[in-house]
Parts: structure tokens; sequence; C-alpha cells
């Protein structure tokens, strides 16, 4: 199937690793001109080093938790590639583990670390989209935004950017602008927290993956992205402010 996305311009944030970066990776191989962006120039450059595709790739180094972050990249993607299609909101990060563990701070961190980066891109991402006609935002949130589980602020976060995408997909349909989140579940990918609990708790997880994934595995990042790549294609142009959930069938909610 063409995805039609021969020659669009993506933003795809957090895309030095893990799935922003799978995400990315697979834009590329459908022809997209990518933005990837992180604060870490090693690992972005890395990143954009590994990509093959038709698509090309340009790195930015920038902290998208503030709005002058997010400017850059957007800015980034009209200097190299003359405009902007497709923004991916896939910045992230957890925090305590436990209600007794949470209070203000951790959960301001948290929000910080995936609401407002999502926000910061979205917003001046509007005035690109606009000149080109219309375009397409998408959140990555998680199952556990969806219904209980994973640390309480991280819960909030993800849940917020689920609202956020339903807010933002009625408010700019008008201007031919899509928005939508994707909700993975438990994802693997080296450096993440999944291979970490692998390594230091095989027993636990060995447990863990028998009781909650019935698949009998983690996901990868590539099913993530290969989910990712048809959304925001002029393929999917009727999917608009949901959450589409990619996770082998961990979460419980309908």
């Amino acid at each position: 199937m063409d995805l039609g996305l021969i020659g669009k311009v993506a933003v795809v944030t957090g895309s030095s690793r893990g799935i922003g970066r799978g995400i990315a990776a697979q834009l590329v191989k459908e022809g997209a001109d990518v933005i990837l962006c992180a604060r870490g120039a090693a690992d972005l450059d890395g990143a954009v080093g590994a990509l093959q595709g038709p698509g090309r790739a340009v790195g930015v180094t920038a902290d998208v938790t503030t709005p002058e972050g997010a400017e850059a990249v957007v800015a980034a993607a009209v200097e190299h590639f003359g405009g902007l299609d497709i923004v991916v909101n896939s910045v992230g990060g957890s925090g305590a583990r436990s209600f007794e563990g949470m209070d203000e701070a951790d959960l301001q961190t948290v929000l910080g670390k995936n609401l407002f980066p999502a926000l910061n891109v979205s917003r001046a991402a509007l005035p690109a989209m606009r000149e080109r006609g219309g375009g397409v935002i998408a959140m990555i949130a998680s199952v556990w935004g969806r219904e209980g589980g994973g640390g309480p602020s991280y819960n909030v976060a993800k849940a917020a950017e689920i609202s956020l995408a339903k807010a933002m997909a009625g408010d700019l349909a008008k201007d031919g602008i899509r928005v939508f989140s994707v909700a993975p579940g438990s994802t693997l990918f080296p450096g993440g927290s999944w291979e970490r609990r692998l390594r230091d708790d095989p027993k636990g997880m060995a447990s863990f993956i028998e009781r909650e994934l019935p698949w009998g595995r983690l996901g990868t990042v590539e099913e993530v992205a290969d989910v990712m790549a048809f959304l925001v294609s002029p393929r999917a142009s009727w999917v608009v402010g949901t959450c589409v959930t990619v996770d082998g069938g961990q979460s419980r909610s309908f």
C-alpha cells in the first residue's frame, strides 16, 4: 500500500532512541523528510546516521520542554524542507512509582516531560501547518493513560495527552489539521526501562509477561512505528480525535 508520504515533512520529537526513533525511521522509509530532535547531540547523530530510505533526515538538538526549543524544531522543518505536514509528539518520561512517593514536584516534573512538550510543539507547528492548508498531529500516550496502571504521575500525564489530543481534534478540524493519540503497551528497546527490568529482575519479568501479556512477549518499536506511519498518512484521513491502542492485548479497557 502506498501511504502517500513521499515529500511530506515531519517532526518527530524524542527521536534519538526508542519509539520516537522507530517512527522517524519508518517515515523516512516511506519517503517523508523528517526532523529528528532530542537534547543529546551524540545519540541524535547516531539515530540520523542509521536511517535508510528515500526520505531525508536532519537532526536538531533542542529541548522541547521549552517553547523556544519547540519553535526551533518547527523552524528547522521550514528551513530545511520548506514546510511542515506532520508532528509526532514522542517525548516522555515517568516519575514516582507510588502515590506515597508522588508529590506536587513529581507531578510537575512528569507533566513537564510529557504533556507540556506536546503542547509546546503542537502550538509552534500551527502556523506552518495552516500555511500548507492542513496537517497531522499525533501524541504518543500509553495504555496507562487509558486505564489504571504504572506510576500515578505518569498515569495523569498520559491521560492528559489523550484528553488534549481529543480537544485539539475538535478545535483544529476547521484548519484541516487532524489530531489523534496512540497508546503503546510495554515496548522493548535498547536503553529503555523494560530492557533494564529484564536484566535486573528476570524472574519478576517472566512472571509479569506471563500474567499481563497474552502473546507472551513485550512489544517492539517497529510494531508501534508501522501503525503510526499509517495513521499519519492520508490513508487514515478519517482517524480523528481517537486513541489507537497498540499493545498486543495488554490493556483491559474497551
